[in-house]
């Protein structure tokens, strides 16, 4: 393999609800801006890998996708490659464009995202996230579920001497579901607690009112947190990710190339890993993902000054930051609420605001974690900034296979 691989462009749009823009518009407007932070001409771009999950499900643009939204934006006539894997899209689509160029096949590529989630029609919004389980089974695990809410739901009433709730039909997506599964075992098992997942989810809406491109921008305690609406217990709705649109890009090139291009704002990629999760057995394809990138960076958690995490729930963040090796595995809830991932704490954690409110447009969210990082390492974050930030670490799931994700994405990077 050749040298090191940097980072020469990175760029991200507003995410938010876009009813009057399309997918080239979104990628179209990331493509440009990428552009611009590298200072290079389109036709510098060799190669490019397209990620998006959801254009199929929603206008029927089921294939070709990149090279539709790139030639739309004069960027065609190179090699294209689509890129889908769920909520990991993004980071698997820059993981593609790392490899090519490690490989020495290529000096300088783009990986670019985009996604359109917000629908006046929310039945397709969540077919699009019935997607990223197996179909197949999805059914009879989300009816076993309801049953057992049910039936937690008569226990309380019964304790509290009152009716049971009426069942409401819809309302979310399955996946937060499945993310109230695993919050509730880890509750039963360490003691974890709804007040630290609100701590957890007050912390990236209070980090979001620093950055203007994420979806949400307002504060939030931990109060207004436990007091928003219940979307599945234990979660409520400030607790989950948003649904949104938006795009995000990076441009990779080779030492050779940066070299005949000098930049100081360039970031170095140590550590880029794609791994799949495991249908049966343990849950342990995050630790595991971590563990690789952790060798192939020759770093440890102790390493990392800045990390974003895929935060599509509170319990994801707390889940992610334990399978990262930032605090033992069921001391995450304390871990968060004594301020250790925050601002100012021992590893901050989603200083972008996160998915939770910078906002999750699946196949543009890992390339925005990229953006963050390479802001952050830039030290050009500003309020937001962690101060000497040198070595960050991104971290991506997509999908659910048995009990955990079917995709996962680590990338481990470092300031220029």
């Amino acid at each position: 393999m050749s040298g090191h691989v940097y980072i020469l462009g990175s760029a991200m749009i507003k995410f938010g609800k876009y009813l009057d823009r399309n997918i080239k518009s979104l990628t179209g407007e990331a493509l440009d801006l990428v552009i611009e932070d590298c200072g290079l001409a389109r036709d510098a771009i060799q190669a490019a890998w397209f990620s998006n999950s959801a254009w199929g499900i929603h206008t029927f643009q089921h294939c070709i996708r990149g090279q539709v939204a790139l030639s739309a934006n004069g960027l065609e006539g190179i090699p294209i490659t689509n890129v889908e894997n769920a909520c990991a899209s993004g980071s698997t689509a820059f993981h593609g464009a790392w490899t090519a160029v490690k490989a020495g096949l290529y000096d300088c590529v783009l990986a670019v995202g985009a996604e359109k989630l917000y629908s006046e029609d929310r039945a397709k919004t969540m077919q699009g996230f019935l997607a990223g389980m197996d179909v197949e089974v999805v059914a009879d695990q989300m009816a076993l579920f309801a049953e057992q809410e049910r039936k937690r739901k008569e226990k309380e009433a019964k304790e509290k001497g009152i009716e049971p709730p009426p069942e409401k039909p819809g309302g979310h997506s399955v996946f937060m579901d499945w993310y109230a599964i695993g919050a509730r075992r880890h509750m039963e098992e360490y003691g974890t607690t709804q007040r630290q997942l609100a701590a957890i989810a007050a912390k990236n809406h209070n980090n979001s009112t620093l950055n203007d491109l994420a979806q949400y921008t307002f504060p939030q305690t931990v109060e207004q947190v436990l007091a928003d609406r219940e979307v599945s217990w234990p979660l409520t709705r400030a607790m989950c990710a948003p649904i949104g649109d938006g795009a995000a890009a990076a441009v990779l090139c080779s030492e050779g190339f940066l070299k005949r291009h000098p930049s100081g704002r360039a970031v170095k990629v140590l550590a880029s890993i794609l791994q799949s999760g495991n249908l049966q057995g343990p849950n342990d394809v995050s630790s595991r993902s971590a563990g690789k990138a952790y060798e192939a960076a020759a770093v440890g958690p102790e390493d990392i000054d800045v990390a974003e995490v895929h935060d599509a729930t509170a319990f994801g963040e707390l889940h992610q930051v334990e399978q990262m090796g930032f605090c033992p595995v069921g001391e995450g809830g304390p871990f968060a609420e004594r301020g250790e991932t925050a601002l100012g704490g021992k590893i901050p954690v989603n200083t972008s605001g996160g998915l939770i409110s910078r906002g999750h447009p699946i196949g543009a969210s890992g390339l925005a974690m990229i953006y963050e990082l390479v802001t952050q390492l830039r030290g050009e974050a500003g309020k937001r900034q962690v101060p000497g930030a040198r070595i960050a670490m991104s971290e991506n799931g997509g999908g659910t296979i048995g009990r955990g994700e079917a995709a996962m994405s680590i990338h481990i990077l470092a300031r220029p």
